[in-house]
């Protein structure tokens, strides 16, 4: 029989994985309120193997820090005790559960009667940035305490310390702006205080200096993402999660790139990649030691058991885009039929 280079199995600093399929942070907008409910529960129990790694959807890291009606926060102890029940489920299952903590800063939204739109940006003080350090480092003490395995910052999309990164967002003449260095500085901050609070071994960082996502994008992203890769290595985190440029129209469809494989030679931990992997690309880029593990969205959210389907080679469950953002419990959600089913 054919041995599938993603089913094999891997350590990830203390963690022992029995595969290297990794569920991606996936915003569902599902959590009444900002508060985790019930059918989170099903939903990653659903999604947990043994030896499995499980990324949560983005978890605010305080109120000013939300943009999206009904994402989940973890800043409050009422957040930490709904996330217990969840991450119990995961573990009941044998998975392994990391929280991804973010703030999505310029991309926050307000409601003007009927109409959803964009706050006006503003840029932080060098004295308001010290605040949103402190919660980042006390979402991730939260997320421990609700008993998650780790926590995944959030540095990618557009989204706040994205903002720093990039340089067609970030204008800023002070200590944070300007140079590669000072771009990234914002960013290094919160990762030595979440580490220094949780320790290293259970940090995450994901990135995707490729992506253009809010408007937010860099002139020169292979030199960001090969900076932030080598700073990383003396904060010791346990992994970079690092996303694909977007795939481009073709002639003959979609065409793909694998752009990340300098920022793999760099980082000294495990490297996870994702953005439009299917199997065979994810067993190719495992076999050809490109990255560690691959990271599923799409594909996870529609087909609950997608380990067992690439390791027998099934049919996959289509996605509906349409179900991704809506706040139904089950549609869309926990209704994705298994292959037994």
């Amino acid at each position: 029989m054919e041995e599938i280079p993603l089913l094999t199995p891997y350590k990830m600093g203390k963690f022992h994985l029995s595969h290297r399929i990794v569920l991606a942070p996936l915003t569902r907008l599902r959590s009444y309120n900002n508060l985790p409910q019930e059918h989170a529960k099903l939903y990653y129990a659903q999604r947990a193997t043994p030896g499995g790694l499980l990324i949560s959807e983005a978890t605010g890291v305080s109120e000013t820090a939300q943009g999206y009606k009904h994402s989940p926060g973890i800043w409050t102890q009422e957040q930490v005790e709904a996330w217990k029940p969840i991450v119990d489920s995961v573990h009941a299952k044998g998975g392994i559960f990391f929280c991804q903590i973010w703030h999505v800063g310029r991309a926050s939204k307000y409601e003007d009667g009927s109409i959803e739109a964009f706050s006006p940006p503003k840029s932080l003080s060098t004295d308001e940035i010290p605040q949103i350090v402190d919660d980042f480092t006390l979402s991730a003490r939260n997320a421990i305490q609700a008993g998650f395995d780790g926590v995944e910052i959030h540095c990618a999309y557009g989204f706040l310390i994205d903002q720093f990164l990039k340089d067609s967002v970030n204008n800023r003449t002070d200590r944070y702006g300007g140079s590669v260095q000072n771009r990234c500085r914002f960013a290094l901050e919160i990762v030595d205080s979440v580490s220094k609070e949780i320790g290293s071994d259970r940090v995450g960082v994901r990135l995707s200096p490729f992506s253009t996502s809010l408007d937010c994008s860099d002139s020169d992203p292979d030199t960001l993402g090969l900076h932030m890769a080598h700073a990383l290595n003396a904060h010791q985190v346990l992994y970079c999660s690092m996303v694909e440029p977007e795939p481009v129209k073709t002639n003959g469809g979609l065409k793909s790139f694998q752009k990340l494989g300098a920022m793999r030679e760099r980082f000294e931990g495990t490297f996870i990649v994702g953005g439009g992997y299917d199997r065979e690309r994810g067993k190719r880029v495992v076999r050809e030691s490109y990255a560690d593990l691959v990271a599923y969205g799409k594909w996870f959210l529609a087909n609950p058991d997608l380990v067992r389907r690439f390791e027998i080679n099934a049919g996959l469950n289509k996605y509906d885009r349409s179900t991704f953002y809506t706040h139904d419990p089950v549609l869309g959600y926990t209704d994705y039929p298994f292959l037994d089913s």
